[in-house]
């Protein structure tokens, strides 16, 4: 029994527990014009499909996830809140923060959506998120009042109706503003031409990487004799195995080679090309995906850089924002925020960063343990002094000067 198949034999059907989350990879799909079906489950077998979801998923999930406080014109992280170790920490009792944003993330990368149940505790804050299966999860409105609601399938074909407060709802591009649209639908073709060049290749490469040929008999063959000698001829000569081995024709026969070779048919420009269009599709550098022949020392940081500014931002202003508004009360928002720290994937190299420091040292808005803790190094005594250019004054006592109208190092001294 799988993971989610004990989950769900531990805490039978109820909805606010895993066995809601049994996730099922054989959602209907559409055929593309290469007679290829793209489902959730095909597309997740083409390299670049897999290579872009678990690249940005992995991001999403490495990236620390914080409730803060706000105290006028600072804030500080709210650790006390109950919805703090449920970001941060664990969602839930079965997963940890990592594996439960990673799980989201792929679901809105393949299904547009992402859903999971808020289970609330009697105090009225949330004790859990329990991620559903988005392939058996229904956006819906009630009849008469036309409030949302979402139609949940279990894994014993019983149906379970949540209300929207019940529900975190991750949207990926849409046009209604309520439900995302698949990516893997809306790229089916090129998803399917990908497939197709791959199909082509394993076939290609297993009748020993030599097109199709035929053999020539002198005489008239019987079907029961053309059967034996395409069947010994096969067993034989065909697949990597049995490649260079010698070939005796016997009775005048004579075997020639037919079909396209490989280069005329362009096919590693084929495969290549898709591995760039589904790349272009999910907005990943290609460099992340293996694609290296465009990379340099010098552009590789900036693609970094643009890649979390262009790809994953966007996705953590979504996760934000839905978590802001379904797990923070009216009167809590004016309170806490929930916000990523991407700081560190934004960090440049060591040269870069530590010229930066220096300005804002000099400048006097950033002081040496303000440094030091963005470098993952502890305080040091002194260090907290806010300093400007010039004399490398304290900022204090350039206060203190214009108090009492003196100015700094004017003064008589001693």
């Amino acid at each position: 029994m799988g993971f989610f198949g004990k989950l769900v034999e531990k805490r039978g059907d109820s909805i606010a527990n895993p066995s809601a989350s049994t996730i099922s990879f054989l959602s209907g799909g559409l055929q593309s014009y290469t007679g290829k079906v793209v489902t959730e489950s095909t597309a997740l077998t083409y390299s670049a499909v897999l290579s872009c979801v678990n690249v940005i998923s992995d991001t999403i999930a490495s990236i620390p996830l914080f409730v803060y406080e706000k105290n006028q014109e600072t804030r500080s992280k709210a650790r006390d809140h109950p919805l703090y170790e449920i970001l941060h920490d664990k969602p839930n009792s079965e997963m940890t923060s990592a594996s439960f944003r990673s799980m989201m993330q792929t679901h809105l990368l393949l299904w547009g959506n992402a859903y999971a149940e808020i289970q609330w505790g009697k105090d009225g804050y949330p004790k859990a998120l329990w991620p559903l299966n988005p392939s058996t999860t229904i956006m819906e409105r009630e009849p008469g009042t036309r409030r949302i609601r979402y139609r949940v399938s279990l894994p014993n074909g019983k149906q379970v109706l949540l209300p929207a407060d019940n529900v975190l709802h991750l949207v990926g591009l849409t046009l209604d503003g309520l439900t995302g649209l698949s990516p893997i639908g809306l790229a089916r073709e090129a998803i399917g031409l990908g497939l197709s060049a791959e199909e082509f290749g394993s076939r290609f490469f297993g009748n020993n990487a030599t097109p199709g040929g035929v053999l020539e008999h002198p005489k008239v063959l019987g079907k029961e004799a053309q059967n034996n000698l395409r069947s010994s001829w096969n067993e034989m000569h065909q697949g990597l195995e049995n490649s260079h081995r010698l070939a005796i024709l016997e009775e005048g026969m004579q075997y020639k080679q037919i079909g396209i070779p490989q280069k005329d048919a362009q096919f590693l420009e084929t495969r290549k090309f898709q591995l760039e269009e589904i790349a272009r599709i999910y907005r990943v550098p290609q460099h992340m995906i293996g694609i290296m022949d465009k990379a340099t020392f010098s552009n590789i940081e900036h693609q970094d850089i643009s890649y979390v500014k262009h790809t994953i931002r966007p996705w953590l202003v979504r996760w934000e924002q839905a978590m802001y508004r379904s797990l923070l009360t009216k009167v809590e928002r004016r309170k806490y925020l929930i916000e990523f720290n991407v700081d560190g994937l934004l960090r440049g190299d060591i040269k870069t960063r530590y010229e930066g420091y220096h300005l804002a040292v000099n400048d006097g808005w950033m002081s040496g343990n303000d440094v030091r803790k963005l470098e993952n190094m502890e305080p040091r005594e002194g260090l907290d002094e806010y300093l400007i250019n010039g004399n490398m004054t304290p900022v204090k006592q350039i206060l203190k000067g214009g108090e009492t109208g003196e100015k700094p190092g004017t003064g008589t001294e001693k």
